[in-house]
């Protein structure tokens, strides 16, 4: 049981740096929520919507068939 609680109480290098940078630097948040926006809240236009949707190859029935 002992080494359960070590492993939910296990934090990375990087995990506490990022922590701590955050907590010393609490205006840094906002510019990171700014850039994760630039990065994952894109909006496509409705042409290249329909290029993506347009090359799309059918899925085969069977994922490991090789022919």
């Amino acid at each position: 049981m002992q080494e359960q609680t070590k492993m939910y109480n296990y934090q990375s290098d990087t995990t506490r740096f990022l922590n701590e940078f955050l907590a010393k630097h609490p205006e840094e948040a906002q510019t990171q929520l700014k850039h994760r926006g630039m990065l994952w809240d894109v909006q496509l236009n409705p042409e290249d919507e329909a290029n993506f949707a347009a090359a799309k190859l059918p899925k085969k029935g069977y994922t490991y068939l090789t022919e």
